[in-house]
């Protein structure tokens, strides 16, 4: 009888392992989800625009899910397949290593921490259960392996040099994507000032400060305090662009956007953000400080996803471009779709064309439009990474 009870509970044990291991998965599909499913398709106009096009996005969080960059997916909005189908050039990979429970988009403390479930439930390395630190180099490891089995498909990026290798200022020939390491904040520095020189020498070369909670560099538009830079984060913008690692100022609290703008030598920029004239909101950009960080030369990409842009369509997004645009000129607009950001977004990877599309009908020129869908990016990225 004890042999069969104890059989029964290693039975018991299993199922509710195999549940809790396939749960990462069901997220992914019911969180990372499109408001208008595929194929995206456009008229012969547009499509012979977006094939000439360097298409940058500055804001994809895939690495924090257990899909396969490598392997086409039906769920989820990125993967080299789809990127490639998308005929996008250059996408910014963000790591995220931490998220409250309870994430709303108002108030949140840092003392809970619920991505520890998905952490374990995906079987990362035990090291990264309690490490911040430890799961941002994994997933910086993630992205090298992907590109290391690529055969050339996609190939990480570093430098002003490799940089210029790749594109000679058009898009890569071949359909190589490139990719670039990001932060989704820096806690995961754990106060340690010389962890920037890791995550440096992991490849990181975009760097948000904050995201759903205030940290030990400052204030999160999303945080309880909502300040400014505290005294390390003072510290750690200058070593940051002592060592021409971009500030991201996406999920910034206003005093900290004041604050890094004061004491900033660099252009900055906002990898995936709304505006507040076309949608009100805790962490889209008033005026005055789209026109600060345009000031210092950087660009802002506008994001996908509702809290941005006040809609799922393509309008909505286009309507948040045209009014950034008009402020400050087209020069400082990008793309951050903020995609598998456990958002719901009016489309995938391969629906950009659409964007194309939406900008040509709002006005926008055909040189316009190649700088909005990516032309800014590539000029700050040749400009403000390592020159080496």
């Amino acid at each position: 009888m004890r042999r069969k009870i104890g059989m029964a509970a290693a039975v018991v044990a299993a199922l509710g392992l195999g549940g809790f291991f396939t749960l990462p998965r069901i997220l992914d599909q019911r969180m990372n989800s499109v408001a208008l499913a595929g194929p995206y398709t456009a008229n012969a106009r547009v499509t012979a625009l977006h094939s000439t096009l360097f298409v940058a996005d500055l804001h994809d969080d895939a690495l924090l899910w257990s899909r396969d960059l490598l392997k086409r997916y039906d769920y989820g909005h990125t993967d080299l397949p789809r990127l490639q189908e998308g005929k996008v050039s250059l996408q910014v990979f963000s790591t995220v290593t931490k998220t409250p429970k309870g994430l709303n988009f108002e108030r949140n403390a840092g003392d809970t921490d619920s991505l520890n479930a998905l952490v374990m439930a995906q079987r990362w390395p035990v090291a990264t259960w309690n490490s911040l630190l430890d799961r941002a180099l994994f997933q910086s490891e993630k992205l090298h392996r992907a590109a290391a089995g690529s055969a050339g498909g996609m190939q990480i990026v570093r430098s002003q040099a490799e940089l210029a290798a790749l594109t000679q200022g058009q898009p890569p020939a071949g359909g190589t994507l490139i990719a670039l390491l990001a932060t989704e904040g820096l806690h995961p520095l754990e106060s340690k000032l010389e962890n920037i020189d890791t995550l440096f020498d992991a490849g990181f070369r975009i760097t948000g400060l904050t995201h759903f909670f205030d940290n030990e560099v400052g204030g999160s538009a999303h945080g309880l305090e909502k300040g400014g830079l505290t005294p390390f984060g003072k510290q750690v913008v200058a070593r940051l662009q002592e060592k021409s690692m971009l500030v991201d100022l996406a999920h910034a609290s206003p005093q900290l956007i004041d604050d890094v703008l004061a004491i900033t030598r660099r252009p900055v920029l906002v990898s995936h953000t709304g505006v507040q004239g076309t949608c009100p909101g805790p962490r889209n950009l008033s005026d005055r400080h789209i026109k600060a960080i345009a000031a210092t030369g950087g660009v802002m990409g506008i994001g996908y996803f509702e809290g941005a842009v006040c809609g799922l369509s393509t309008a909505a997004i286009v309507n948040a471009i045209r009014y950034t645009a008009d402020l400050v000129g087209v020069q400082h607009v990008a793309l951050g779709s903020d995609f598998d950001g456990a958002t719901k977004t009016a489309f995938d990877t391969t629906g950009l064309i659409h964007l194309t599309a939406g900008l040509l009908d709002v006005g926008f020129s055909d040189t316009d439009v190649a700088a909005i869908m990516g032309g800014n990016v590539l000029r700050l990225l040749q400009a403000q990474l390592p020159a080496k």
